[in-house]
């Protein structure tokens, strides 16, 4: 009985298999998370087109040109050998028997003021007041890329000390040169006119006389004979500037010939002076047969006399219009066709052409709805979709056909206001290296607050616009 229990408790039971139960929440979770990959990985790979917000602006031509400044300069030299000592400053105007500087043949007179002018030199208030504002016009207008500058004003500063100084020792030491038996000569002014002591060689130059190689200022020099000095007999001492005339020469490339051909006067700002001038235009032959600019101004002529070089700007007219990037900017071939042919629907306001069209029938007229995408006085521009090159045009109210085949391009941009991309026709009125001012309020045109493309090359016609 007992062996029965034990092979009762011995016998093998089978598990049943659960069934597969198919998860429907996993299933959507997975198709969706696929999806969502596949989404993001065409986002990431397809070309997405940049959009730009047309505006109002303005464009100012800001090219900066090199002059060469020329005036009516002669040049003075000194009769005999000696040490000089100036009493002018420069930039001071002088008459005609003024004493300009004088002339020690010995020596003694430099050596005499050495030793005493220190002592008994004095300086008028009201010229440390003179000196106190040229620093500070110098300060206010200097500028890093303009350091030559700096010399010139060390120059003049040094000028206007020297007189002011000399005038001071000349009243207080006169008396005591005499006595001690210092012989000097003053020598007094021959001709009228402002008094400048930096001399470059340019003197006496006129505008026909100018070359390409004037404009080098890398082997430019300028001289300039200090007080104590000792020179040579015909040595240049200074040079006097006769006229308030004075001329300034600049290159011109063929695209500023072409925009200053009819020009008479230029305004011009010049821009390490901050002045802005006036002067009569015109264009001169050079000696190397080059053409230039000339620009003649009978005024301020002091403010620039110790510069021989200016850089400034010519300041044109504000042209003012809608903005855009020249990147924005494509070009699209329209079919021409006749103004005379435009026609209305019959039983609409619509704007096209009738077309020439062959049935069974015989020949009949039909009427072509068409975007005008341009007009001249006796043309329109129309896409060359609408057409085929060929097809016959009926003049309303006439036998006249015209074949349509003739062609031009216009320049324009994508709008993409409908989320896709459409031809607009623009009108350029001015330009720089990065915008285009186009004309505002065309009848097939932009307006402001428009969406165009910013890189035209990014974009065909007629596609959906992806941002």
């Amino acid at each position: 009985m007992a062996n029965m229990v034990r092979r009762k408790k011995k016998k093998k039971v089978t598990k049943m298999r659960k069934p597969h139960n198919i998860n429907v929440g996993s299933l959507i979770f997975l198709g969706i998370f696929v999806y969502l990959i596949i989404s993001v990985y065409i986002y990431v790979t397809r070309d997405k087109i940049q959009m730009y917000e047309v505006a109002e602006g303005s464009i100012v031509d800001d090219k900066t040109y090199t002059g060469l400044i020329l005036r009516e300069e002669t040049i003075k030299t000194a009769d005999s050998a000696g040490y000089v000592n100036y009493y002018v400053r420069e930039g001071k105007k002088v008459a005609v028997g003024s004493c300009v500087y004088s002339l020690d043949e010995t020596g003694q007179m430099t050596k005499f003021l050495d030793e005493n002018q220190s002592e008994s030199t004095t300086i008028r208030s009201e010229n440390l007041e003179d000196l106190k504002r040229q620093l500070s016009a110098f300060s206010l207008s200097y500028e890093d890329n303009a350091f030559d500058v700096v010399y010139d004003v060390k120059y003049n500063l040094e000028a206007a000390v020297l007189e002011y100084a000399n005038l001071g020792v000349m009243e207080n030491l006169s008396a005591l040169m005499q006595e001690n038996g210092i012989v000097f000569r003053q020598i007094m002014a021959d001709q009228s006119g402002v008094v400048s002591y930096g001399i470059d060689g340019f003197e006496g130059m006129t505008p026909q006389m100018v070359k390409k190689d004037s404009f080098n200022r890398d082997s430019y020099k300028k001289e300039i004979t200090k007080t104590g000095t000792q020179v040579a007999a015909q040595a240049p001492v200074y040079k006097i500037v006769s006229s308030e005339n004075w001329n300034v020469v600049f290159a011109l490339d063929e695209e500023d010939k072409e925009k200053l051909a009819d020009k008479t006067t230029l305004e011009v700002m010049f821009t390490d002076r901050k002045m802005k001038l006036s002067g009569t235009f015109s264009l001169c032959n050079g000696a190397d047969g080059e053409s230039y600019g000339l620009l003649s101004f009978d005024n301020y002529m002091t403010q620039f006399l110790s510069d021989r070089y200016a850089q400034f700007e010519i300041v044109s007219e504000k042209v003012t219009g809608l903005k855009i990037p020249i990147s924005s900017v494509t070009t699209k071939d329209f079919y021409v066709i006749p103004a005379e042919y435009l026609a209305e629907g019959g039983d609409s306001s619509n704007k096209g052409f009738l077309r020439e069209v062959y049935t069974a029938q015989g020949t009949t007229a039909e009427f072509v709805p068409t975007t005008l995408y341009y007009e001249t006085e006796d043309s329109y521009y129309v896409d060359k979709t609408d057409f085929s090159a060929g097809d016959y045009l009926i003049k309303p109210n006439s036998a006249d056909r015209y074949q349509i085949g003739a062609t031009a391009a216009l320049q324009g941009v994508y709008n993409i206001n409908k989320g896709y991309t459409v031809f607009k026709q623009i009108d350029v009125l001015a330009s720089n290296d990065k915008f285009y001012i186009v004309r505002k309020g065309m009848s097939y045109g932009l307006s402001v607050y428009d969406h165009i493309v910013l890189d035209a090359h990014t974009a065909e016609e007629d596609k959906t616009v992806y941002q």
